[in-house]
């Protein structure tokens, strides 16, 4: 499986979870709009089919590749 860039992948975490609590600001149609595009996005880049694994592959792949770094 390909590893997405650490980078990019927080920062669509950050994205989701600011649109989850919309920071946005967005209408409820274009925030859930988005909603979607990013949950799409997280699955396909942590090679999920749902948010929540998403989320919680990501993070666990964040915090190794902090862990590899701090070493």
């Amino acid at each position: 499986m390909l590893n997405p860039h650490p980078v990019f992948l927080r920062q669509l975490v950050d994205d989701y979870l600011a649109a989850l609590r919309n920071e946005d600001g967005l209408a409820t149609g274009a925030r859930a709009m988005r909603l979607h595009d990013l949950a799409y996005t997280l699955c396909v880049s942590t090679g999920t089919h749902d948010v929540r694994a998403a989320l919680d592959r990501a993070r666990r792949f964040l915090s190794s590749e902090e862990s590899r770094a701090a070493s």
